[in-house]
């Protein structure tokens, strides 16, 4: 098959997941439809239940060597999908309006130079992981017993990034995307009739403590951190009783994992100081934990190599990004990369109802994983 006729099918497999997005934890069509087109393909071998609906593809070669792990995102997101394109999903309520339909094709198209080519030395892997927006797929899969068929030495994922052009590298050393977690804290007090609210214990007051001591508490911490305050409700709607109830979430985030340890005792300090105070009960619960990509200085070298050699233009940025990725999961444990693949300097923002993947950014991004993989596995 001609370069120009993989390019094709790409394109179209692309559009073909765009159109059927499923939801983080929910991913069991998307999973079949990257496994019947890795079939298609004839690995070494194919890596089911890598968490739920995770997959993963190995292709091997014939002389001892380093184990090459990409990774892509089979998720979707819960935002619907506006504008008029020709492939918008058909899942109501439901896009890929942050790109993993294009990261998935890209893999898909790196599998497909690896059946004609395969590595010489050591392997590569294709991993598809589920989960990835609620920060509990890359977990999933790391826990997963099929995880230890793996082992990778090197593990490489992009992402796609609106506001950069088309097919502009960007990396970093160290420190990439932020870490974040979810906190959400339950008051508890108790209800009085309206006309004597000196009879209860209402969270009013300590609710309004804690939304703007969270948001300012940033402000007495020496490293980057930020506290959004994301929701807020008060009792119920009944206007002949005070409240007895209240909850507060929101969402810490720091560049650092050291820095989230130390923001998370700190707010958990404010508020415990807050609610003693008022009397009242608490809890804290924590969701959606993420940790910050870090990324190695070898596979940093490689990317930027590939992309010099391949004549693309690369951006080196000084801080990292406040959104957060899972693929922190991966760096934990081996010589990692997350860089990003400009998408367009006007491209529509991510998880934006508009934004549909550029089709015309996927040679590059299956081009630097293609070149790793020779520099690494050839």
């Amino acid at each position: 098959m001609k370069d120009s006729d993989i390019l094709k099918k790409i394109i179209a497999f692309r559009k073909k997941l765009h159109q059927e997005p499923e939801i983080s934890g929910d991913e069991k069509n998307t999973s079949a439809t990257i496994k019947g087109f890795l079939q298609d393909l004839k690995p070494d071998a194919l890596i089911e239940d890598l968490g739920p609906y995770g997959i993963a593809a190995v292709f091997n070669g014939t002389q001892k060597g380093p184990t090459t792990l990409l990774r892509a995102e089979l998720d979707a997101l819960p935002i619907p999908e506006e504008g008029k394109i020709a492939h918008k999903s058909i899942n109501p309520g439901i896009s890929h309006t942050c790109g993993h339909d294009g990261h998935m094709a890209i893999v898909c198209g790196v599998g497909m130079h690896l059946a004609k080519t395969r590595p010489k030395k050591g392997r590569v892997v294709l991993v598809f992981q589920p989960s990835e927006e609620t920060g509990l797929g890359a977990a999933q899969v790391i826990r997963s017993e099929n995880y230890k068929k793996i082992k990778p030495d090197y593990a490489f994922a992009l992402h796609n990034l609106p506001g950069y052009e088309k097919n502009e590298i960007v990396l970093k050393k160290g420190a990439f995307t932020a870490a974040s977690k979810g906190m959400t804290i339950q008051l508890k007090g108790r209800t009085s009739h309206a006309a004597h609210p000196e009879d209860g214990l209402s969270p009013a007051e300590a609710m309004c403590k804690l939304i703007i001591g969270l948001q300012k508490l940033p402000e007495s911490l020496p490293d980057f951190s930020l506290v959004t305050i994301i929701h807020a409700q008060l009792g119920e709607v009944a206007f002949g009783t005070t409240p007895g109830n209240g909850r507060v979430m929101a969402t810490l985030r720091t560049f650092e994992n050291e820095a989230m340890a130390s923001l998370t005792h700190h707010a958990e300090r404010l508020t415990e100081l807050i609610v003693k105070e008022s009397g009242l009960e608490h809890t804290i619960s924590y969701c959606e934990e993420f940790e910050a990509v870090v990324n190695d200085i070898a596979p940093w070298e490689l990317v930027n190599e590939a992309a010099k050699e391949l004549q693309l233009k690369t951006k080196h940025i000084r801080n990292p990004f406040r959104w957060s990725e899972d693929f922190g999961k991966f760096s934990n444990l081996t010589n990692s990369l997350l860089f990003g693949i400009g998408a367009g300097k006007k491209q529509p923002q991510l998880h934006e109802g508009h934004y549909d993947f550029p089709d015309e950014i996927i040679p590059a991004g299956i081009a630097i994983f293609n070149r790793v993989i020779e520099k690494l596995n050839h």
